[in-house]
C-alpha cells in the first residue's frame, strides 16, 4: 500500500475521503479503513473487508463522481472510538461513521454508514 497522509483527528477521514476519492484512488480511499470494517454501500447491502471496499470504489470511481466535502457535525469521542457524522447538504438524511484510534495514534473507519434517509410522514 502506497504511504497515505494519516487521519490523525476523527474529522480528518471524511476530508482524506474526499480528497482520495476526487483523485480516483481507491486503494487510498480503502486505507482509511480498518481491515474488516463494515461499509453500507452499495445501498441494502455491506461491503466488508478493506479489499472488497477497495474493490468497490474502483468500480465507483472509475464513473469520476466528484464529492464535495460536508460540513461535519460534532463528533463524540469515548477513548478510542469516535462517531463521525455529516448532514448531506441536500438535507436527505445523513451519514455516519465509527472510527476507532490506531496504535500510532491515527484514526480508522471501522463502521459506515454512507447514507440513510430520515423517515418522511
Amino acid at each position: 500500500m502506497t504511504d497515505h497522509e494519516k487521519a490523525m483527528r476523527p474529522e480528518d477521514l471524511t476530508r482524506l475521503f474526499v480528497e482520495r476519492s476526487n483523485a480516483g484512488d481507491a486503494a487510498g480511499v480503502a486505507a482509511l479503513y480498518e481491515e474488516n470494517a463494515v461499509l453500507a454501500y452499495p445501498p441494502g447491502s455491506q461491503t466488508v473487508g478493506r479489499e472488497a471496499i477497495r474493490e468497490l470504489w474502483a468500480g465507483v470511481l472509475a464513473h469520476n463522481p466528484r464529492f464535495e466535502l460536508e460540513t461535519p457535525l460534532p463528533t463524540l469521542v469515548s477513548d478510542d472510538i469516535a462517531l463521525t457524522s455529516t448532514p448531506p447538504k441536500d438535507g436527505s438524511g445523513a451519514r455516519a461513521q465509527v472510527v476507532r484510534r490506531q496504535p500510532d495514534g491515527s484514526w480508522l473507519r471501522l463502521l459506515d454508514q454512507p447514507e440513510f434517509v430520515t423517515p418522511t410522514g
